[in-house]
């Protein structure tokens, strides 16, 4: 990866898995979090944090795969713009930008360091996009767009697009577009290796990576924004739901992430914050290849899914049954939803039952997954369906999947995680060249819909592209939504204060979270 790019950068995009512990790390005991000697019972905002995560890291920490959106939610890393409640980019490494002409836009960088010392400058920001587009794989986030970066000023950076693309400053705040110095870059090493330790902007800075069963966050004293609160944070990364909660419930860590919905009623009431998401929890068809290649078929799945009997039963009551690809956590899309179009009619149960056996594989990360794919299996079964269940760690399924090995495949997926819009992951699952179109789904309607949705200037012509765009994949029976996922997340309120409760998944502990 080159560290200084001779000339303006251009990128497109994919995205890493999400990496789970293997069986022996799960053995790990969890109180072992480290802290001070008092493990920080006794609060104060002067102790460390001690937080459980969901996901290790999957490339040591490396900003271009999922380990960014850990990075982000450990307050390391920072772009050059952020995500409010609202979806809006708000100034970040950036104090203001503007548009220059259909596809250009000019911003202006702050004054701020490195935690390494460094000036964060336009040399700095054309580096860290070039190096995003040298990533192997790429960026999610830049699936569908182009980009050239240049400096135009010490600290100003001027950044063109192939096509207009009104949703540059809030594709600008995504995680994996975090701007690092140069030392964070191998020199010489075109897609090689980038360290974010020690050379991110962030309140916190990540002072040691003991692979995927650790992790030491130091405060950055010479932050440019309001200082953190608590001197440092320590981090276990533990796959295992139940290990996670029973952490939290003997208090030998301060924050769980994710707690198991089966574990909430082992904890107390003000440990228990539950959050709506704009994660729906999909069950992909193979479009292309095997039984599920016949819409037919597709149609015969879909109508066997009972949304309510997941939300009942395996979610207990804390999730929201299927309306769409866009649950409530996209509060708009409700009254914009339109109905699916040209859905094929479906398979009796007795054309059914002469298909052969499907594969229907999930992952083990979320802990619901698997319950949920033995509930779908059932259903599938009773519409006539022969199924197979596959069940693995994720980091062990993610290329197949992507590759189409899988007949159906079960992924909870945040559809405003890329842009804080929903129009990327509409264009990285769905369309021909998605990075991310487990569906292997290519339909020039599709494409067509979410073409017109990412270039659509006002935030009402978006919003009603995009929901034609919805009703297109869901009449192609591509992808069936199964619930409309709510997250919990555990700390006691009574003790830890400023935990970021957010809906797109990016923020957890801010510089304001502190023990009292």
């Amino acid at each position: 990866m080159s560290s200084q790019p001779s000339q303006p950068s251009k990128y497109s995009v994919r995205r890493r898995p999400l990496l789970a512990l293997g069986a022996a790390a799960l053995l790990v005991p969890v109180a072992a979090c480290g802290g001070s000697t008092d493990g920080g019972a006794s609060g104060g905002g002067d102790q460390r944090l001690r937080a459980v995560m969901a996901f290790p890291p999957a490339q040591a920490m490396s900003p271009y795969g999922d380990d960014a959106v850990t990075l982000s939610r450990l307050s390391v890393v920072e772009g050059l713009t952020r995500i409010d409640a609202e979806g809006a980019a708000k100034p970040a490494l950036a104090t203001k930008w503007q548009r220059d002409g259909a596809k250009g836009w000019e911003f202006t960088l702050r004054d701020a360091r490195f935690q390494d010392g460094d000036a964060v400058d336009a040399e700095a920001v054309v580096r860290s996009l070039a190096a995003a587009q040298d990533a192997s794989p790429k960026p999610r986030v830049l699936s569908e767009v182009r980009l050239t970066a240049e400096a135009a000023g010490k600290r100003t950076v001027r950044i063109t697009t192939d096509e207009a693309d009104p949703l540059l400053p809030q594709r600008l705040a995504n995680p994996s577009l975090a701007i690092l110095s140069q030392a964070a870059y191998a020199k010489g090493e075109k897609g090689g290796k980038v360290n974010p330790a020690g050379h991110a902007t962030g309140p916190y800075t990540l002072t040691e990576v003991n692979g995927a069963v650790s992790a030491k966050l130091d405060r950055n004293d010479t932050y440019w924004g309001r200082k953190a609160k608590a001197p440092g944070v320590d981090v276990k990364f533990v796959a295992d739901g139940t290990a996670r909660a029973n952490a939290l419930r003997t208090g030998t860590v301060d924050i769980a992430e994710y707690v198991p919905v089966a574990q909430t009623s082992l904890l107390d009431e003000k440990q228990i914050h539950e959050v709506p998401t704009a994660r729906t929890n999909t069950l992909y068809l193979n479009t292309e290849n095997g039984v599920f290649a016949d819409p037919a078929v597709r149609a015969a799945a879909r109508s066997a899914i009972d949304s309510k009997a997941l939300v009942d039963g395996v979610y207990e009551g804390r999730a929201d049954t299927a309306r769409g690809l866009l649950g409530p956590g996209v509060p708009w899309a409700a009254d914009a939803r339109k109905e699916p179009e040209g859905r094929a009619k479906a398979a009796s149960k007795a054309e059914v039952a002469k298909t052969k056996e499907i594969v229907l594989a999930t992952y083990t990360n979320r802990p619901e997954l698997p319950e949920v794919a033995s509930a779908v299996q059932q259903q599938l079964q009773a519409r006539g369906f022969t199924v197979k269940q596959y069940v693995r760690d994720y980091a062990q399924m993610e290329a197949d999947a992507l590759a189409g090995k899988y007949d159906a495949f079960i992924q909870a997926r945040n559809t405003l995680l890329d842009t804080a819009d929903p129009v990327s992951y509409l264009g990285s699952d769905f369309t021909c060249e998605g990075s991310f179109n487990i569906a292997q789904l290519c339909d020039k309607g599709v494409d067509e819909a979410v073409a017109k949705a990412a270039g659509a200037d006002g935030l009402d012509a978006r919003h009603a592209a995009e929901m034609e765009a919805e009703a297109k994949i869901l009449g192609a029976d591509a992808a069936v939504p199964l619930v409309h996922e709510r997250f919990v997340q555990g700390f006691d309120s009574g003790k830890v204060d400023g935990v970021a409760l957010d809906p797109m998944e990016r923020r957890l502990i801010t510089a304001d979270t502190r023990l009292r």
